[in-house]
């Protein structure tokens, strides 16, 4: 495991994703009910930010055409994405969001 220093914790927003870059990786965080979850970025239908969309709950929705993935698993749960993204596993300490990538 590979753990990499991020952003502090306080300045995530419940319900909101925040784009973080780690190790050269586009990692779009969401904080919700106090967990931070981790998903690769980029959706894998059309290459836009899932940082910037909308959160139902653990399920994003893509900004740019409507797909859905669980942030939880990184399936894919509505078309047009047929392909899931990936998650990475998370951990707070010393008040900093760190993310292993590996």
């Amino acid at each position: 495991m590979a753990w990499f220093k991020t952003v502090p914790f306080a300045e995530l927003q419940d319900g909101r994703g925040r784009r973080v870059v780690v190790d050269g990786l586009p990692v779009a965080l969401f904080l919700v009910d106090g967990q931070v979850y981790a998903t690769e970025d980029t959706c894998s239908h059309a290459e836009a930010s899932l940082a910037e969309g909308r959160l139902e709950g653990k399920v994003v929705v893509c900004p740019r055409h409507g797909a859905r993935f669980d942030i939880t698993s990184g399936r894919a749960l509505s078309l047009p994405a047929i392909t899931g993204i990936a998650t990475f596993p998370t951990k707070v300490e010393d008040g900093y969001v760190w993310v292993d990538v590996e």
